[in-house]
């Protein structure tokens, strides 16, 4: 399936026809808009918008996708979304390779009273400071959160919020994947958890995205109860497709008492520089 088909399919599919000024009745069997509505609201032709959902249609201009965008009532992340995927077909972007500067190592080992990590657009940990592995009580290394959420049905648990990190991941993926259309590593995992979670393919068809910044991000860790932590990603330069996410505490809070208790758990000095994902030590 053409990915910018699949998406403005989903997307007209959400628009109330009465928002739009659309009368409607019980008749109506369409969920949604119409393909002709759309092209109607947008001012191209019927042809051209079926052209486009049937992924026959040459790259559309900027002025139709900013119409189709405020029709189909798009946010900042979709029309983005949207425009990365009508310059697909002209424009491929490389995946990067993932290697951690050792620069990035020691900013990351400075980070000592709150978990931080250095992820890719995959989702795979590429390094962790210490109490990061504490927190998820394992090895950083060959860890990819994507996995763990979905398959990982042991480790369900840690996640205070479970069904919000499903949501986090399938729309971040959905970003990658429209980005990097021609990873094979990354559409090898999207495979890997379709087959493996029903949960994630019933997302994945939604074709929704989510660019998230900040936010809150809850753990049930087994040792020291219920951490409240703030995550704030920080995108790296260089066009790298990794961030940097610190899970910060509020101070005087129980969680920020949790932190300190969990560190004192953990090995001592011995462990505490950043760990690498062996699959960047190239």
């Amino acid at each position: 399936m053409d990915d910018l088909a699949g998406f403005l399919r989903t997307r007209r599919s959400r628009v109330d026809p009465a928002a739009v000024g659309i009368p409607t009745d019980s008749r109506r069997r369409v969920e949604g808009l119409r393909r002709e509505e759309v092209a109607h609201l947008s001012g191209v032709s019927v042809d051209y918008y079926v052209r486009l959902e049937q992924g026959r249609a040459t790259q559309p201009s900027e002025q139709v996708l900013d119409a189709l965008a405020r029709v189909l009532g798009l946010d900042e992340t979709e029309r983005g979304h949207l425009d990365r995927l009508a310059r697909q077909r002209r424009r491929r972007a490389k995946a990067p390779g993932g290697r951690v500067r050792p620069e990035l190592l020691r900013v990351l080992g400075l980070v000592a009273d709150a978990p931080a990590l250095i992820m890719d657009h995959r989702l795979d940990v590429l390094a962790g400071n210490r109490l990061a592995g504490l927190l998820y009580g394992r090895p950083l290394p060959g860890l990819n959160t994507a996995r763990h959420i979905f398959l990982d049905e042991a480790e369900r648990g840690l996640y205070a919020d479970w069904e919000t990190c499903t949501l986090d991941v399938v729309g971040h993926l959905r970003l990658a994947a429209g980005k990097y259309p021609d990873d094979p590593r990354l559409a090898s995992l999207i495979g890997e958890l379709a087959m493996g979670s029903e949960r994630f393919r019933r997302l994945w068809a939604r074709a929704d995205v989510r660019a998230r910044t900040h936010g809150r991000k809850a753990y049930r860790h087994p040792l020291v109860g219920l951490l409240e932590l703030h995550q704030e990603n920080f995108a790296l330069p260089d066009e790298s497709g990794m961030e940097l996410l610190v899970l910060s505490a509020a101070p005087g809070s129980p969680t920020e008492d949790g932190l300190r208790l969990l560190a004192s758990l953990g090995p001592d000095t011995d462990d505490a520089h950043p760990t690498l994902n062996a699959q960047v030590r190239e």
